[in-house]
């Protein structure tokens, strides 16, 4: 079993280490071309009063779509708005220029440098807009591999990264709160189940999708159950698998959670549960 690093610098350097030495390919788009198709999020990570170090996500409010969901702060690219921003990330003091890779990114992979400079603007952006982060209070630890959304055409480009000291953050309208999960509580195998969902779109919807089973992770705030599953579920896995060496535990093992997600979980309202 993992043992996390006795300080949150230690940490913080183990993970800019395993990050930077994984082999990321080339960034699979265009800057120049069509950016609707890719969003860019913050996997990011904390700590609290308790030095415990966290993974700090949203939950998605009922007035957008997929309600309910825990996900990273990040969206889509506004091109004319992030790219300005992103010029600004390579003066000093940026938490792009203070990344210890950043120089090498720039001197032997410069297009890919400028994609990670707009997908990092892009998610700072969102982060400021979701839940009013701070944007000089973070420390860039890397990108990681990107992941396709099931059933929406989006790629995910996550980018780590540490909040130095904010402790509080104010929603906006697309978050309901955030939720801060200790890093610890991922290598407790007991945190893990099978999440059974089967989909209600009505009975004049002549479009049906299958019933699915998937891997998730459960954690356990003020007496209710918050899922951690899909993208956001497997950028946390691949953290893990990159960082600790941590593998969940086999999806056949674990109990079954049963919910049932309507039309509305499409376009933007509450998750209905069974």
């Amino acid at each position: 079993m993992p043992v996390l690093p006795q300080s949150n610098q230690t940490l913080i350097e183990l993970v800019q280490q395993r990050i930077g030495r994984q082999a990321i390919a080339p960034f699979g788009f265009n800057a120049n071309g069509d950016l609707r198709r890719i969003s860019a999020v913050l996997f990011l990570l904390g700590q609290r009063d308790d030095q415990t170090p966290y993974l700090i996500l949203n939950k998605r409010s009922d007035q957008v779509r997929q309600p309910g969901d825990l996900c990273c702060p990040g969206g889509g690219v506004s091109p004319s708005v992030d790219t300005l921003i992103a010029k600004s990330l390579h003066l000093p003091k940026s938490p792009l220029s203070l990344w210890p890779h950043e120089k090498w990114w720039r001197q032997h992979r410069p297009i890919d440098h400028k994609k990670l400079s707009l997908l990092l603007a892009t998610a700072l952006r969102e982060g400021v807009e979701e839940m009013r982060l701070n944007p000089l209070g973070i420390r860039f630890l890397g990108p990681m591999p990107p992941q396709e959304l099931v059933m929406f055409k989006r790629a995910i480009y996550p980018l780590a990264g540490w909040v130095n000291h904010q402790h509080h953050f104010f929603p906006n309208w697309e978050v309901e709160k955030i939720i801060w999960i200790p890093l610890a509580s991922f290598f407790d195998h007991a945190n893990y189940a099978r999440y059974r969902i089967s989909f209600n779109l009505g009975n004049n919807n002549k479009e049906t999708i299958p019933d699915r089973e998937m891997p998730c992770f459960v954690h356990r705030q003020e007496g209710q159950d918050e899922l951690l599953w899909g993208a956001t579920y497997r950028i946390t896995m691949r953290f893990l698998a990159t960082v600790f060496d941590y593998s969940p535990p086999p999806i056949d093992s674990v109990p079954v959670v049963y919910r049932q997600l309507g039309q509305r979980y499409l376009n933007g309202s509450v998750v209905s549960q069974a």
